[in-house]
C-alpha cells in the first residue's frame, strides 16, 4: 500500500471513530447500586425507625417501587437471574455457589451486552454470588465476562474483627445471625474501601467524555455479620427495638413449607438478643446508606449526576422475627419483597411512586431500553420505562417468586411458587399438593391471615391458581426444561 492511500486510510478511521465516539458520549451512563440481604426498612418506604437520607433523596430523584420483587430468595439464584434477565427455570441456577456459565453458557449478561455496545464495564463488591464473609477480599463466583474492571477491597470487618464478633453459633457467621458495634470507623470497613474505590473509578469516568459507562456496586451490609461502626447502633437504642408478637397463633393456619427456612440456632434467641439482632441490621443499613451518599455526592460533584441512570435494589428481602422467620428463603412479604428505586433523568418522574408489581427481572430490559442496548431476544421480563414515564401505568401486573424445598438434589426437592398482584399474594407449595396459602393486601399488609381454605375465597383461589400456573410455565426456556449444569464449562465466548 502506498504511503498517502495508507495516511488516508488511517485519516478516515480515525474521522469514523471519533464520529462513533461523539455518538457514545451522548448515551447515558449506568450506575448499579445494589445491597445485600436489605428489606425494605427504610425511610422512603415509610419505616419508623431505620434512618436512610442518602436513599431517600435517591428516591426523591427518581421513582421509587412500591412493589418490588426478587425471582427466588437467595442470593446466588436471585443476583443469577437478575443479571440475565431470565427466571431461575431457565438459568438453571437454583441454588448458591453456582453461576450461568455452568448452564447456559453463551448467554450475555446485562453488564456484557453493555460492554459489546461500548460501554465500559467496572464491578466493585459483590455482584454475582459470594460466600459472605470469607468471599470478601476475592472475585467470589463472579463472572469474568461480565466486566473489565474487577475491584475485592477488604476492610477491617473481614480481617481483624472477626474474633468479637457475637455468633449464635460460635464460629459462624455469613449464614447465621451475628453481629458486631465496632471503634474502627466507616473507612476501614469494606464497604467504606468500596465507596472510596467507586469514587476513584467514576473520577476517571468523568474525564472519559467518549465512552459511556456500567458501574456496579455491591455492597455487603446488612448481610451477616452484621458488624458497622459503634456510632450507627448508638443511633437505635436497643430497648427500643421491635420484638414480634403473636408468632404461635400466626403460625396456626401455616402450611409447613412455609416455614421451612427456620433454623434451629434460632432457638437460642431472647427477647434481649432479638432487639440487639435488630439494632445490628438497623445500625449496619445506615451505614451502607452512608456509603451509597458517598458515591451519589461523587456522581454529582463530577457533573455525571444528569446524565446517569442510578439504580438501588437488594437481591432480596430479609425476616427480622416475622411469622417467627429470620434471614430469607420464605416466600412472604419480608423475604420476597425488595426496595427498588430508578433514577432515569429525563424519563423518571421525580419523586414518584409506582404501585405496579414488578421485578428484579425486569431491569435488564429497562436499562437495555434507556441506553439503546440490544439485549438478547429470550429476556423474559418487561421493560419498566413506561412506568418510569408514567408511575401510575399497570405494567404486567403481576410478578412471580419461586424457592425450593425438600433437598439440593434435583429429585427429592419441590418448589413453592408466590404470585403477587396488586391485591393478593398466592402461594403454591408442589403445585398446591404441601399447602396453599392467601394473602388479602387491602385488609392484611402483614400476611397473618391464610385465606387459602376459607371457602369464601375459593373462587379466588382458583382463578389465582390459573394466573401462577400459567406465569409459571412462562419462567422456563423455549425447550421447556431447566438447563443442567455442564461441568467445567465457566468462561464465556465473548465473540458471540
Amino acid at each position: 500500500m502506498r504511503p498517502l492511500t495508507a495516511l488516508l486510510l488511517v485519516g478516515a478511521c480515525l474521522a469514523l471513530a471519533t464520529s462513533s465516539i461523539a455518538g457514545e458520549a451522548t448515551r447515558p451512563n449506568v450506575l448499579f447500586l445494589i445491597s445485600d440481604d436489605l428489606n425494605n426498612s427504610l425511610g422512603c418506604y415509610g419505616h419508623p425507625l431505620t434512618l436512610t437520607p442518602n436513599l431517600d433523596r435517591l428516591a426523591a430523584r427518581g421513582v421509587r417501587f412500591e412493589r418490588a420483587y426478587c425471582q427466588f430468595p437467595l442470593c446466588g439464584p436471585s443476583r443469577n437471574s437478575m443479571l440475565t434477565g431470565l427466571y431461575p427455570n431457565s438459568t438453571g441456577i437454583l441454588v448458591n455457589q453456582q453461576i450461568f456459565r455452568q448452564t447456559i453458557p453463551s448467554h450475555h449478561s446485562l453488564p456484557q451486552a453493555f460492554r459489546r455496545a461500548g460501554y465500559f464495564a467496572g464491578r466493585i463488591g459483590k455482584l454475582y454470588h459470594y460466600n459472605v464473609p470469607k468471599s470478601i477480599g476475592t472475585n467470589g463466583h463472579d463472572d469474568p465476562g461480565s466486566w473489565e474492571l474487577e475491584l475485592n477491597p477488604a476492610g477491617c470487618d473481614r480481617l481483624e474483627e472477626e474474633p468479637h464478633i457475637f455468633s449464635l453459633v460460635p464460629g459462624q457467621f455469613g449464614g447465621t445471625l451475628s453481629w458486631y458495634a465496632s471503634p474502627r470507623s466507616d473507612q476501614y470497613h469494606t464497604d467504606g474501601l468500596m465507596a472510596a474505590d467507586a469514587e476513584w473509578v467514576l473520577e476517571r469516568c468523568a474525564r472519559r467524555k467518549d465512552r459511556p459507562f456500567f458501574l456496579a456496586v455491591g455492597f455487603y451490609r446488612p448481610h451477616t455479620p452484621y458488624v458497622s461502626p459503634k456510632p450507627y447502633f448508638e443511633r437505635y437504642p436497643q430497648q427500643q427495638m421491635p420484638v414480634v408478637r403473636g408468632v404461635k397463633e400466626d403460625q396456626a393456619d401455616l402450611p409447613a413449607p412455609a416455614l421451612g427456612s427456620y433454623k434451629r440456632a434460632q432457638d437460642k434467641l431472647t427477647d434481649d438478643l432479638r432487639r440487639q439482632c435488630v439494632q445490628a441490621y438497623y445500625a449496619s443499613t445506615t451505614f451502607m446508606d452512608a456509603q451509597v451518599g458517598r458515591v451519589l455526592d461523587a456522581l454529582e460533584r463530577l457533573g455525571l449526576a444528569e446524565n446517569t441512570i442510578v439504580v438501588f435494589t437488594s437481591d432480596h428481602g430479609y425476616h427480622l422475627g416475622e411469622h417467627g422467620l429470620w434471614q430469607k428463603m420464605s416466600l412472604f412479604e419480608e423475604s420476597a419483597r425488595v426496595p427498588l428505586i430508578i433514577a432515569a433523568p429525563g424519563t423518571s418522574v421525580p419523586g414518584a411512586v409506582a404501585a405496579a408489581p414488578v421485578g428484579l427481572i425486569d431491569l435488564y430490559p429497562t436499562l437495555a431500553e434507556l441506553c439503546g442496548v440490544k439485549p438478547p431476544g429470550n429476556l423474559q421480563g418487561q421493560s419498566l420505562v413506561p412506568v418510569l414515564r408514567s408511575p401510575d401505568a399497570p405494567g404486567r401486573g403481576w410478578t412471580l417468586s419461586q424457592v425450593t424445598r425438600g433437598s439440593r438434589e434435583p429429585r427429592k426437592r419441590f418448589f413453592g411458587y408466590s404470585l403477587r398482584t396488586p391485591r393478593w399474594r398466592y402461594t403454591e407449595w408442589a403445585e398446591g399438593d404441601q399447602g396453599r396459602e392467601l394473602y388479602d393486601h387491602e385488609v392484611d399488609a402483614g400476611e397473618l391471615v391464610n385465606l387459602a381454605e376459607d371457602p369464601a375465597h375459593a373462587e379466588t383461589v382458583a382463578r389465582l391458581s390459573r394466573q401462577l400456573r400459567a406465569a409459571v410455565k412462562e419462567t422456563f426456556p423455549a425447550s421447556g426444561k431447566t438447563p443442567e449444569l455442564r461441568p467445567g464449562v465457566w468462561a464465556p465466548n465473548l465473540t458471540q
